[in-house]
C-alpha cells in the first residue's frame, strides 16, 4: 500500500476560486486536490484531502491522520485562534507542515501570529495554490529520510 499524505484544510477554503481571488488565488480546492492526487501518485503516495468549517471536526481529521506519512495542514483562521487545533497536531506521532495560500506576514497582523508553527516540522506560505506542493514535497523529504 503507498504511504499516505493527509492534507486537511478549515474554514472558508470551500470558498476558494471564488473567495478573494486577488489574495487567493483562482484555483478552487477541488482543483487543488486533482493536482495533488496526480503529482503523488507520480511519487507513489496516496492523498486524503479532507476540508471543514468546523474546528472540532478539523481535530477529529488530525487525530485520524495519526500514523500517516505525513500532514499539510491549513488550517485558515483556526491558525490563529485555536490552541484546540494546536494540541491535537502536537498529539499526533505524524510530521506536519503548517501551510497558506498568501503570505500572512504581508496581512493584517492578527494573521501574523499562530498557534500551530510552533508544533509544526515547517511553515510554508506565499505561493498561492503551489503552497500545497511545497507542503507535499517536504513532506515527502521528511518520510524518505525517515525510510534511510
Amino acid at each position: 500500500m503507498a504511504p499516505l499524505l493527509h492534507v486537511l484544510n478549515g474554514p472558508n477554503l470551500n470558498r476558494l476560486g471564488v473567495r478573494e481571488p486577488r489574495i487567493y488565488g483562482g484555483a478552487s480546492l477541488a482543483d487543488i486536490e486533482a493536482m495533488l492526487a496526480a503529482r503523488l501518485k507520480e511519487r507513489g503516495f496516496g492523498l486524503v484531502f479532507r476540508q471543514t468549517n468546523h474546528e472540532g471536526e478539523l481535530v477529529s481529521f488530525i487525530h485520524e491522520a495519526d500514523g500517516a506519512a505525513g500532514m499539510a495542514l491549513n488550517a485558515g483562521a483556526f491558525t490563529h485562534t485555536s490552541i484546540a487545533v494546536a494540541d491535537a497536531v502536537r498529539s499526533v506521532a505524524t510530521p506536519v507542515v503548517e501551510l497558506h495560500l498568501s503570505n500572512v506576514f504581508a496581512r493584517e497582523s492578527f494573521r501574523h501570529h499562530s498557534y500551530i508553527a510552533p508544533v509544526a516540522r515547517g511553515v510554508i506560505c506565499g505561493f498561492g495554490a503551489h503552497s500545497y506542493w511545497l507542503a507535499a514535497e517536504a513532506l515527502i523529504h521528511f518520510y524518505e529520510a525517515e525510510e534511510a
